[in-house]
């Protein structure tokens, strides 16, 4: 299997609509700014070792902040990780397979995609919604937990769209090449 060069994502959206190439933006937003927020988070980390090493100050909570922080940031890859066909797939069953039956199984495990990222967004938010009730505190900040946790679900509401698009386009598509022809 060849793989594509890093840059190379000429083909990686090859014949993806209007809604796919909105989608895709979308997507790539929300990967940037998880990127951003893991920057912000390296950052916070070495003020905080830092100060711990040269003044004994290090920054307050800077555990809670990192598992806060980067639980939002790694929600906000999957989707465009999923739509740009980054995810891991174990393809060593289908090497030999007729294209459009493997484009039939991409269908069918991008499907499973979104209905994991629908369980997972629904469940989060009400997980959510419990600790806004509940009134539930970081030990040591003392940030009300739930805010963290409903930022994760446009990350996951995400996955869901894109899982959903690409059971569509897979299942449209049929294991046409980039040109239009069956391979």
């Amino acid at each position: 299997m060849q793989e594509p060069l890093p840059g190379d994502a000429g083909d990686t959206f090859a014949g993806f609509g209007p809604v796919g190439r909105a989608l895709v933006l979308l997507c790539k937003i929300g990967a940037v700014l998880g990127g951003l927020i893991f920057v912000a988070l390296v950052n916070m980390s070495i003020v905080s070792i830092v100060g711990r090493k040269l003044a004994s100050a290090p920054v307050p909570g800077d555990l809670e902040l990192m598992q806060m922080g980067s639980a939002v940031g790694a929600a906000s890859f999957f989707a465009y990780c999923h739509l740009s066909r980054n995810d891991v797939k174990v393809d060593f069953f289908t090497l030999k397979m007729h294209p459009r039956r493997v484009a039939w199984l991409d269908a069918f495990g991008s499907l499973l995609v979104a209905l994991f990222g629908v369980l997972i967004s629904w469940r989060t938010w009400v997980g959510a919604m419990n600790l806004k009730e509940y009134g539930e505190t970081s030990a040591i900040l003392g940030w009300p937990v739930w805010v963290a946790q409903a930022l994760l679900v446009p990350g996951f509401a995400l996955l869901a769209a894109a899982g959903f698009y690409m059971c569509f386009h897979y299942a449209t598509q049929g294991g046409r090449t980039a040109a239009g022809e069956v391979a």
